[in-house]
């Protein structure tokens, strides 16, 4: 993967590598920094964030990502699993002392690009609905929220199983994006497949969005 247009400086995106995991978790903690900015919200920083086997089970099986700098060094990343013909985008961060320059945008462009290029329908995340950087950020990118009756069973677990750890239902929402190259693009979402175990056992841990992906990615 070459370098992505509009970021800062050199920084570009590659796939992330084992040597990358140990400095993954400080990357997401930097991250969720952001929330402080939200008295309601501010103990979303001191969340758990996905551990360094968590980034290396996630390297090694599921999909993952890297923005680094000039010296190779990483400053975001992204990662996820893809479930049947759907990627689901596990979490995403970026340094806070990075965010709003374009890093985000070129990690969901990656994860957009894997996804058409294994001809997969769709994208789906979960996130907060109404925290400025969650949702509407990715609104902007093309995704949409879906109504609880388009939730189906995988979607509907992530959102309980974020309850459970804390989150609040009634603010938390699912994404999807779907690929304008699929055939049933036009129709309602449906046929979604059940999320594997691992996913949940290393999804559990993320802050805010880190399955919950969106939660604490702020690279917009």
């Amino acid at each position: 993967m070459g370098a992505s247009a509009g970021l800062h400086h050199a920084m570009r995106i590659r796939p992330a590598t084992p040597d990358d995991a140990p400095c993954l978790p400080a990357i997401e903690r930097s991250s969720g920094a952001v929330f402080r900015s939200l008295p309601d919200l501010a103990w979303v920083a001191d969340d758990d964030v996905q551990s360094e086997a968590c980034h290396l089970d996630l390297i090694a099986r599921g999909k993952a990502w890297v923005c680094v700098d000039e010296d190779d060094r990483p400053t975001g990343f992204l990662n996820g699993h893809g479930v049947g013909d759907v990627f689901h985008i596990l979490q995403m961060a970026v340094l806070h002392d990075l965010q709003g320059r374009g890093l985000g945008v070129a990690l969901i462009e990656e994860a957009k690009r894997f996804s058409m290029s294994r001809n997969m329908r769709a994208l789906t995340l979960t996130t907060f609905r109404d925290v400025p950087w969650n949702a509407p950020f990715y609104r902007r990118r093309g995704f949409r929220i879906l109504d609880e009756h388009e939730l189906d069973e995988r979607l509907r677990g992530i959102l309980n199983h974020e309850a459970e750890a804390g989150f609040p239902r009634e603010r938390r929402c699912a994404m999807a994006l779907v690929s304008r190259t699929w055939p049933g693009a036009s129709r309602a979402y449906h046929r979604w497949r059940p999320i594997p175990a691992w996913i949940k056992r290393s999804a559990m841990g993320a802050a805010a969005n880190g399955i919950f992906p969106s939660g604490s990615q702020a690279g917009s």
